[in-house]
């Protein structure tokens, strides 16, 4: 059985930065992956003016944002889908979003059309935001809300039987990329092998930043090959994500030598798996034959 992997993102660039290059290291062992966008980002801001296409951004946003996402999908390799549903933006003052957008619309409209996709497609695993949507903008929130309930949903022949014959996820999961082990990895390397490095500070004031969060993840994927095809991938974001930003860009060779992993919490399993895992698909039979 060929190993399919799905990754539920809130808008276009999410993918790249959270999980590409585990995207990448599972295509590259034949597994079909697949990412659904919920939202175009009509709500987002150009975070890189220095580009060419400044005049084309300002009147197209959304447009320039898909023919960003494509140039991202194609670098991968991947299978893309939108869920179809319009930017949030940050919610007002009042905790309210504008009417139709995708944290406004019911869950239960919005499942529907995730469990869709989770039946044509039958992942075995699925990869979301937890329930603070890896920051809380509410659409990670409710992509996180919408992942889970898709999740227990495509199984269940009695929700949404129009969508599909039922099909049961082994396993769910939460990114962890931004992981309280990696920091400390890659801050303990640069202090021993290149303590003048500018990154030294940035990463001590990280550390102060995420000082007792817990290190919540459970799998830790060996993706350093793939670092690159990540980082391409971003930058195929360009309107989001500048080129240089310290913030999502660290120099690979560092990365490889001190943490050459992307990081993921196990939530739920219907199948045996033992943690620390090294791999999302410990545990699932993906060999020939079986169903």
């Amino acid at each position: 059985m060929t190993m399919r992997l799905l990754a539920v993102h809130a808008h276009p660039d999410d993918e790249s930065s959270k999980g590409a290059a585990t995207l990448a290291h599972y295509r590259s062992l034949g597994a079909e992956v697949m990412v659904v966008s919920c939202t175009g980002g009509e709500r987002g801001d150009l975070q890189n003016p220095g580009l060419a296409d400044v005049a084309m951004i300002e009147r197209d946003l959304p447009g320039y944002r898909r023919l960003e996402m494509a140039a991202a999908q194609e670098i991968l390799d991947i299978e893309h889908r939108w869920l179809g549903y319009q930017d949030s933006g940050m919610a007002r003052d009042d905790g309210t979003v504008p009417p139709a957008s995708f944290a406004d619309i019911p869950l239960e409209v919005s499942t529907g059309v995730l469990v869709r996709i989770v039946r044509s497609f039958r992942p075995q695993v699925i990869i979301t935001y937890d329930e603070n949507g890896g920051y809380p903008h509410p659409d990670h929130i409710r992509c996180h809300e919408v992942s889970v309930a898709a999740f227990e949903a495509a199984a269940d022949p009695k929700r949404y039987p129009e969508a599909g014959d039922p099909w049961r996820v082994d396993k769910l999961y939460y990114d962890r990329s931004f992981s309280p082990a990696r920091l400390e990895a890659v801050y303990a390397y640069l202090l021993e092998h290149h303590p003048d490095d500018p990154a030294v500070e940035r990463l001590a004031e990280m550390r102060e930043w995420m000082a007792g969060r817990p290190d919540l993840a459970t799998t830790h994927v060996r993706v350093g090959d793939f670092f690159e095809a990540r980082d391409a991938a971003l930058r195929a974001h360009g309107s989001q994500v500048p080129p240089d930003s310290p913030f999502f860009f660290w120099p690979n060779d560092v990365l490889r030598a001190a943490w050459p992993f992307e990081d993921y919490q196990l939530v739920t399993s219907h199948v045996a798996s033992t943690t620390p895992e090294s791999e999302l698909f410990d545990g699932i039979d993906t060999s020939e034959g079986s169903a």
